[in-house]
């Protein structure tokens, strides 16, 4: 059978985009991995903050809050900014670039430190707190996903590894691991794949980069209260969310670069994340839990790419989406859906430049 779209990747930006295609068009998920969401969906820190990825991307996170929110994926949590003497310039100018996109960011002095994280270490003298961050089912949003764009006959095509694409008489024939596929359009939604998924398809590469970013489970004394916010160093050195039965998730905010790959963690990166935790806190570690990595991958402006590319008819990019493509999923599909069915953006979403996302920003 010929569809009307083929999506390479059907991770969280691929899934949600079959999602909202699928009513309207033949869609066909194609995924390399024998279950979808293997690398970087199923790798998520599962937090939504509208700080995280910068002013460019708030307006996409700010759109599909109030959906994830409704729909019962997000529960509280809030963050925090932490910053040492000498520091406090950092959280003013954190303020200033968010002002204008009406993000809520409160000052914390050090007493409100000490009440909601016990044990900083006297050096961290002042905070940003963001009210509005929230834990996100990651798991359950990815898997809504891939039910509504099965249930309106989305074909998931698993174990699937795309070996070439050519487009020939205004169709691509598409040649995967599992046989050949045809389609009208073709959408890169490939992640840390992206640019090889262009490749193989004729079209030249936008430079998007995977980064590796290590994520280290940790149980500590005393146990982290379920009620503690997303700890960020301002500087970006480290984070830390508690989970579950008193332990932390941490990480050195690594952004190390690597091949697309199942990514795996460094023992050195393992080893600065716990010592830059040690100097943060007066916490014992009762045990190290195993640690994983994953890849987030972004364009060379670090801004989401959704959009038909300017030279190739019939190619759809849906990528670049760093670390921030969970807690956007909504909005972008929405964006993603309007482009490729020539229609207006929703309400939802009508108040975001579109444009600013398109790939024609990297030249043709």
């Amino acid at each position: 059978m010929r569809h009307d779209v083929a999506i390479v990747g059907a991770g969280m930006a691929g899934a949600s985009l079959a999602a909202a295609l699928a009513p309207h068009l033949r869609v066909v998920l194609i995924e390399a991995e024998e279950r979808p969401g293997y690398h970087a969906t199923g790798r998520s820190a599962a937090f939504w903050q509208e700080t995280y990825g910068g002013p460019d991307v708030q307006p996409l996170t700010a759109a599909s809050g109030a959906w994830l929110e409704r729909e019962g994926f997000l529960s509280p949590r809030g963050a925090l900014y932490i910053a040492r003497f000498g520091e406090e310039a950092r959280l003013d100018a954190l303020r200033e670039e968010f002002a204008a996109n009406g993000v809520l960011l409160e000052e914390r002095d050090r007493a409100e430190l000490d009440a909601a994280v016990p044990g900083l270490r006297g050096h961290w003298v002042a905070g940003l707190a963001e009210p509005s961050c929230r834990d996100i089912d990651v798991a359950g949003l990815h898997a809504l996903y891939l039910r509504a764009a099965a249930r309106d006959g989305a074909e998931l095509r698993c174990d699937s590894l795309l070996l070439s694409a050519r487009r020939d008489g205004g169709v691509w024939r598409i040649e995967t691991r599992s046989g050949p596929i045809e389609a009208d359009r073709l959408v890169n939604a490939a992640g840390a794949w992206a640019d090889e998924v262009a490749s193989l398809a004729g079209v030249r590469p936008i430079g998007i980069a995977p980064l590796r970013r290590t994520m280290v489970p940790l149980l500590v004394d005393p146990p982290a209260a379920a009620t503690m916010p997303l700890v960020e160093e301002i500087g970006g050195s480290f984070y830390f969310k508690p989970e579950a039965g008193g332990r932390i998730w941490l990480s050195p905010h690594d952004e190390s670069p690597s091949p697309p790959c199942d990514a795996a963690p460094e023992e050195l990166d393992v080893a600065i994340a716990i010592d830059r935790l040690e100097q943060a806190v007066d916490w014992r570690i009762v045990r190290h839990e195993r640690p994983w990595a994953g890849l987030r991958s972004f364009a060379p402006d670090r801004i989401p790419v959704y959009g038909p590319d300017p030279v190739v008819p019939g190619f759809f990019w849906f990528a670049g989406q760093g670390g921030f493509g969970i807690q956007t999923a909504p909005a972008a599909a929405q964006i993603g859906a309007a482009l490729l069915l020539g229609g207006t953006l929703p309400e939802s979403v009508r108040s975001i430049d579109a444009a600013r996302y398109a790939p024609d920003r990297f030249g043709g």
